[in-house]
């Protein structure tokens, strides 16, 4: 099978007879609106979603619609608007966003008066006779508005398509801090952003561009022209729309078996791959009320294909084009109160609660939230695909999670680098968390923690320290989802183990350790002494204390319980049980079970 992975011509995927999940079958149900905003994530098919309008509604491919549609769910049932549009078609990731905003209005103009040429010369050279149209280089809204008039002297109106509407403004606005003054500049006042969508809404309320699709990442570039363009539905959260992107559990299902089959696996082997493929890919839901988790289909076809050439999972999970959305995640800790949230979501399984999903908020909005469950922050984060919809609570606000271990990792990335800046640090972190997998030695971890990482969190709140923070500084260096299917709180018959590091089914053939770590936290005040005190105890008397005594007979009874657990579950661990009890942030005590 060949997978299209990077491939987003819906022509060519067809024709090609490349994999394809079928969605035309939404095309009615978007022909109910005549303006449309889709947002989703980064590498989330949302280009293939154009390419398929751009191929359905386009006049010029009228004599291919049987080849390209025919053996698709329209194809049998087919409205009758297909093939009845002249389509211009933008794409703003290829503006380039670097420069002043002056070079960003050139970069941007430049790309409007390319796609207008090219409409031009296309339709022509395909018999459709348009009269001339004139192409303005200082000015491509007087091209567009050229095009628009030539357009009317024919019988076909005009579908415009926006792909990644806010690719180049998002670039900058996640920039050095010196952007902040560019991205004002690109979609306040007369900026051209701002300038551009304007003109878009006059010609659709003209009926000039009789429909617009745009899609983009997040609704924060829109909310900042709002003024200048808000006549743009937003379908983003409607739960029809739920899967217009991305993959199904069925359609994951199919693939695999055929992959297995072909690799000559016994079926059990199918299990295996499903459950590997949902733990590293799966999660993602964007309706209240979609019922139905949906895969990201980058990571799936990067797996395939992988899966497919070598009979092998991908040694690293995470696909190198994904890995740059940790950038969204170092944006936020640099802007107030983001820190705090990435700390807090890291410490409280992954999960956070607002009141809302915001659906329009601008940059002003986010920079300066002041509301109590960051809404806009939240927001913001789950636009950018690092969390999801994991349903409502009681009091009916929206309870969000980190989506699956792919996410997570980058969530990893971010916050030990937020909080172990220095390289050197890090690498002496990782070094010593080897130790753990590798020998099953737990004390240069623990000595690291004392030495280096415990001074972080004395710039923390103290009152709210707690075994979760204790476990988020483990699990920043011990993290390695190459190796191990990582999972903090895990459900092990209804009751939660800190940590558990369970190496992935297709590594088993090494010689490393699973990991079972249960965590406490002692006060100083709860166990009589002071921090002075504290650091001056050995390993024996710190071991001694009755607090800690206590915290860790309780922490031995748990760990024996789940480990046994465990190895029913799996059946051929070879585990490394460990009780870890921090004094305050100032001392480790820990015991092998």
């Amino acid at each position: 099978m060949k997978y299209p992975y990077g491939i987003a011509d819906f022509r060519s995927i067809i024709r090609e007879k490349y994999f394809y999940c079928d969605r035309t079958d939404k095309i009615p149900l978007l022909e109910n609106t005549k303006s449309q905003l889709f947002i989703r994530p980064r590498r989330f098919g949302k280009s293939l979603v154009l390419s398929m309008l751009e191929n359905y509604y386009d006049v010029a491919k009228k004599d291919e619609f049987e080849e390209i549609f025919g053996g698709l769910k329209i194809g049998k049932n087919p409205t009758d608007l297909r093939n009845s549009y002249f389509i211009l078609k933008l794409d703003f990731s290829c503006v380039d966003p670097t420069g002043s905003a002056e070079d960003v209005k050139k970069a941007l103009f430049n790309h409007i008066n390319a796609c207008i040429i090219e409409f031009y010369k296309v339709y022509n050279y395909k018999g459709f006779e348009l009269p001339a149209i004139e192409i303005d280089r200082e000015d491509a809204l007087f091209s567009m508005k050229s095009l628009i008039t030539s357009a009317r002297m024919t019988p076909y109106p005009v579908y415009l398509l926006i792909d990644e509407y806010d690719n180049f403004a998002n670039t900058v606005m996640m920039g050095v801090q010196s952007s902040e003054g560019r991205y004002k500049a690109l979609v306040h006042e007369e900026g051209p952003l701002r300038t551009f969508f304007k003109a878009v809404k006059a010609s659709t309320s003209s009926s000039m561009f009789d429909r617009v699709f745009i899609t983009g990442v997040s609704p924060v570039v829109m909310s900042d022209i709002t003024s200048g363009y808000n006549i743009a539905e937003n379908i983003y959260f409607e739960p029809e729309f739920n899967d217009l992107c991305g993959f199904k559990q069925n359609e994951i299902e199919d693939v695999l078996k055929k992959i297995v089959d072909e690799c000559g696996f016994e079926k059990e082997k199918i299990k295996e791959a499903v459950s590997l493929m949902q733990t590293y890919y799966n999660g993602y839901i964007f309706s209240h009320t979609a019922d139905e988790q949906i895969y990201n289909p980058t990571l799936c076809l990067y797996f395939f294909k992988q899966f497919e050439k070598s009979c092998n999972y991908p040694r690293e999970m995470l696909d190198d084009n994904l890995a740059v959305d940790e950038a969204k995640l170092k944006y936020i800790a640099q802007i107030p109160k983001g820190s705090d949230l990435l700390m807090s979501l890291m410490e409280k399984e992954q999960q956070v609660v607002a009141a809302k999903i915001s659906k329009r908020f601008g940059i002003e909005e986010m920079l300066t939230d002041k509301s109590r469950d960051n809404t806009f922050l939240v927001s913001f984060l789950y636009y950018f695909g690092v969390l999801t919809i994991a349903g409502d609570t009681e009091d009916l606000q929206v309870i969000l999670k980190v989506p699956n271990l792919v996410m997570q990792s980058l969530y990893v990335e971010r916050v030990q680098k937020m909080l172990l800046p220095e390289p050197d640090d890090r690498d002496n972190g990782k070094l010593a968390a080897e130790k753990v997998y590798q020998k099953g030695d737990m004390a240069p971890l623990c000595r690291f923690m004392e030495e280096r990482y415990f001074k972080v969190f004395h710039n923390r709140d103290y009152r709210w320290a707690n075994e979760l923070t204790v476990k988020t500084a483990f699990l920043t260096l011990l993290y390695n989802d190459i190796i191990y299917i990582m999972d903090s709180e895990k459900e092990i018959d209804r009751r939660y183990a800190d940590l558990t590091m369970i190496i992935r089914p297709d590594k088993r053939y090494g010689k490393i350790f699973d990991v079972l770590i249960e965590f406490k936290f002692i006060k100083l005040k709860d166990a009589g002494i002071s921090a002075e005190q504290a650091k001056k105890l050995s390993e024996d008397e710190l071991c001694s204390l009755s607090e800690i005594v206590k915290q860790m007979k309780d922490g031995k009874k748990q760990v024996k319980e789940y480990g046994k657990k465990l190895e029913q579950r799996h059946g051929n661990l070879r585990l490394q049980k460990f009780v870890v009890a921090a004094l305050g942030f100032e001392r480790v005590c820990f015991k092998k079970i």
